[in-house]
């Protein structure tokens, strides 16, 4: 069997399993550049013919060109999905299992400052659609830690009274609360927002539209992000990134005593593993802090 044909196959089975448009394309890319890689220097076309030595060549490359262990790693669970799939279809054995991870450096995950998000919010007025609808992305990213692809998707109808429904990760729904400050927010930018669209003829029901009434792209929101990070003279080690804005939301939560279960559902993690990093980036002496908080005798009704 030709690598190309399941490749192929594999594509409509995760598109059978409801993966995001993003998340196909990502698996698609990089099984896809194994293929190639494995074709230009091994002249391997056929399924068959591979084996963990040519997934191990191919990773090794990645490193060579300098990529992190991060990164290489996700190829490999992408490689493992794909194979797992030949595997449950009779056609080969998984043979990127006998591939082993990549040790991971830990990293600590550093964020804004609360004056630094201060400033960031300020940057943008109320004083147009654009400024009002800016605005809103910033305070909706800092105070839901919602990812960047699942605020563009963020449809009308799911911004209800008091919580958002976001579609997350593999499709997975979760809900998330509306604090009165955000719902402050929220009220002025869809106040502004009918009054800029009450003329046009809607063609998208999302929630943040363009100027020209367009859904929002990914790399548009880390335009307003980025812009709103200069204008407020942020750190220069600190990237300022949807995903910063994410990595704030936790450790701003994790401070103010919420517990690492409960903030990985308001995250969508799979699982705490992940959300467990979060702690890492949380110095030692705020940590005393919550614990004079959360002291059982201080807290004795």
């Amino acid at each position: 069997m030709l690598l190309e044909d399941l490749a192929k196959e594999y594509i409509y089975e995760i598109q059978i399993r409801n993966y995001t448009p993003r998340t196909i394309k990502g698996y698609k890319n990089n099984i896809l550049r194994f293929c190639q890689f494995i074709k230009n220097e091994f002249e391997i076309v056929e399924l068959e013919e591979v084996s963990p030595i040519h997934i191990k060549q191919y990773l090794n490359s990645l490193n060579k060109k300098g990529r992190s262990p991060v990164y290489i790693n996700t190829i490999l669970k992408n490689l493992r999905s794909f194979f797992q799939y030949g595997f449950n279809e009779g056609y080969c054995i998984n043979i990127a299992k006998k591939v082993t991870w990549l040790k991971e450096n830990k990293s600590i995950i550093s964020t804004f400052t609360d004056s630094e998000v201060k400033r960031m919010l300020d940057y943008w007025k109320f004083s147009s659609y654009l400024h009002a609808r800016n605005r809103c992305i910033m305070a909706v990213l800092f105070d839901t830690g919602i990812r960047n692809f699942e605020l563009c998707e963020l449809k009308n109808l799911d911004v209800r009274e008091t919580v958002i429904h976001i579609m997350g990760k593999g499709r997975k729904e979760r809900v998330i609360p509306i604090s009165p400050y955000l719902k402050k927010v929220m009220i002025k930018y869809e106040r502004i927002k009918e009054c800029y669209l009450s003329d046009d003829i809607l063609n998208y029901d999302n929630y943040f539209l363009s100027s020209r009434n367009k859904p929002l792209t990914t790399e548009a929101i880390q335009r307003i992000v980025k812009l709103a990070g200069q204008g407020a003279n942020v750190r220069k080690e600190i990237r300022c990134s949807p995903h910063t804005c994410r990595h704030y939301y936790a450790q701003a939560q994790l401070k103010n005593g919420l517990d690492v279960y409960s903030l990985s559902r308001l995250l969508g993690h799979e699982s705490i593993v992940i959300t467990k990093r979060y702690l890492e980036g949380i110095k030692d002496t705020e940590v005393l802090e919550l614990g004079v908080k959360s002291s059982p005798l201080m807290n004795l009704k």
